[in-house]
């Protein structure tokens, strides 16, 4: 199984950016998918989730501001984040969960985001 997560970069605060994880080696539409995120001296945590039936769930933080989606005929998640602020800056996971998304079952390799003020 492979996650693979691209989209970071270096931006400013209130700017756009989107992540994509796209997933190999596994029946995608069968699992839950998530985003994770690490900022720097921190610990890992939960940013959006979506099941394999479209339930979303969002981190309050980010509420309003992020929209997670998945491309099941691309076997792709994606990650829309507007209205950035440099507490967005940290290295973001995708995740695939068959039981949760939550504890899931691979890792992406990250991706750094860095929000400048």
């Amino acid at each position: 199984v492979q996650l693979q997560a691209f989209g970071g970069g270096l931006v400013q605060a209130g700017d756009s950016l989107r992540l994509s994880c796209a997933a190999s080696g596994l029946t995608f539409s069968s699992y839950h998918m998530a985003w994770f995120r690490q900022p720097p001296g921190k610990e890992r945590e939960t940013v959006a989730h979506i099941s394999w039936s479209a339930i979303i769930r969002y981190a309050d933080s980010v509420k309003g501001r992020f929209t997670i989606s998945r491309d099941n005929a691309r076997n792709t998640v994606y990650l829309q984040m507007n209205s950035l602020k440099p507490e967005d800056t940290a290295v973001y996971y995708c995740a695939a969960g068959l039981r949760t998304a939550t504890i899931p079952d691979y890792w992406g390799q990250g991706t750094q985001v860095t929000v400048s003020s």
